[in-house]
């Protein structure tokens, strides 16, 4: 049996519940109650969510948009709280969830380094002694001294991912990591995810492409309308999903269709 101690993300019974209100305004609201109309409604994101990661594992979590996802991922990093059940965790966590997330759009580039850099962790002596590694990876060239809210997502993304990428975590979580850029920038993202794995560090990876689950992934979770319904090999995982493959190459890196469908879900 392995030790306790080996434990890097702990699940158990989590669930988040959101509300959806249908009328914005007072009016609005005072004539839907006249008319007997509903106000709102609510919905479980996750519901009764359990599982163990053990350090140094490659998860992939892999579900229909809208099957709760992201939500899970945001709980992991504490972005949320789950309303019921607990989200254990072990060490530093890092990675891009949502592009551009904790930039400040008036600041530049080079200023956002730093913010976000602070905000993941890092210290400011340690994220000067990485800057030129990172702004290197972004490769955004002159863009790195303009303000961040004039730049495209594909340049949100090549930065935000720098950042993360240079810090020293336990935990790295990857959603919509390769949603957007270009081609040769998804590839260097998928080396650069190799070696995070490699290293020992736990990965936590979403993706709608079975070709990228199978070389980044040695375990599959899939989430079905909030609820895991399966946990286990990846190749068993994907037959589960019953996704069609036929497009999808051996090889993600050389697969230009595969790498455009790497979106995490919106809830």
């Amino acid at each position: 049996m392995k030790r306790q101690d080996d434990r890097s993300i702990v699940v158990r019974h989590v669930s988040k519940t959101f509300t959806l209100r249908y009328h914005r305004t007072i009016k609005q609201m005072s004539v839907a109650m006249l008319r007997q109309q509903e106000l709102s409604n609510s919905f479980l994101a996750v519901n009764d969510v359990s599982f163990t990661v053990r350090q140094g594992e490659s998860i992939g979590l892999m579900g229909l948009n809208g099957s709760g996802k992201s939500t899970l991922l945001k709980m992991i990093n504490g972005i949320m709280r789950p309303d019921s059940g607990k989200v254990l965790t072990r060490g530093r966590i890092a990675g891009l969830i949502a592009t551009g997330a904790g930039f400040h759009p008036q600041l530049t580039g080079r200023d956002n380094v730093y913010l976000n850099a602070a905000i993941l962790g890092m210290t400011e002596a340690e994220t000067r002694r990485k800057f030129d590694s990172i702004v290197e990876f972004a490769d955004i060239g002159r863009f790195l001294d303009s303000p961040v809210g004039h730049y495209s997502s594909g340049m949100f993304a090549r930065l935000g991912f720098a950042v993360a990428i240079h810090v020293d975590a336990d935990i790295f979580l990857a959603d919509e990591v390769l949603a957007v850029g270009d081609r040769p920038f998804k590839k260097k993202c998928l080396a650069k995810m190799q070696e995070i794995r490699s290293s020992g560090t736990t990965l936590f990876y979403v993706s709608h492409a079975p070709g990228s689950v199978r070389k980044m992934c040695d375990r599959l979770l899939v989430l079905e309308k909030g609820t895991l319904g399966f946990d286990g090999p990846v190749d068993e995982g994907i037959k589960y999903l019953r996704y069609d493959d036929d497009d999808d190459s051996d090889d993600p890196e050389l697969n230009e269709e595969s790498m455009d469908e790497e979106l995490g879900a919106d809830i």
